[in-house]
């Protein structure tokens, strides 16, 4: 999958992309997320300080997506989430509003992890922890 492109829609446990698909501070990838109600919603995963995070592709300030182009979310230096629309800033590691118009207003979250050299939406298996020697 290129970087910036969008995945199909997610399940449970939906894989989003391989894992060298994200470079710490990097394009991130889009994917489509399926909420417990049913309903869709642009979402991107970017890694950042080695930690793979997802969030809904949604400026808490005005309901719009951040990257000004597909996967590009983080500012210049890859430091920071930027909304491209109007200048919010957003930690990488929590979502949490850092500056410009959202007003300490955060990103929404989606789980995700890293599993044998792939990122998956949906919370972690519990069978996995179980098996970490696989």
């Amino acid at each position: 999958m290129n970087k910036g492109a969008v995945s199909q829609a997610v399940g449970a446990h939906h894989r989003i992309c391989r894992s060298d698909e994200l470079s710490d501070g990097g394009t991130g990838v889009r994917f489509e997320w399926v909420s417990d109600t049913g309903e869709r919603q642009s979402a991107f995963v970017i890694r950042h300080a080695g930690v793979v995070t997802a969030y809904l592709n949604q400026c808490a300030h005005v309901p719009v997506e951040l990257d000004w182009q597909p996967g590009v979310f983080l500012d210049d230096e890859g430091k920071f989430l930027v909304c491209a629309t109007h200048g919010a800033v957003y930690r990488p590691s929590d979502g949490r509003c850092m500056g410009g118009p959202c007003r300490g207003r955060g990103l929404k979250s989606v789980p995700c992890y890293e599993f044998k050299g792939s990122v998956y939406a949906g919370l972690e298996p519990a069978a996995r922890h179980l098996n970490q020697h696989e």
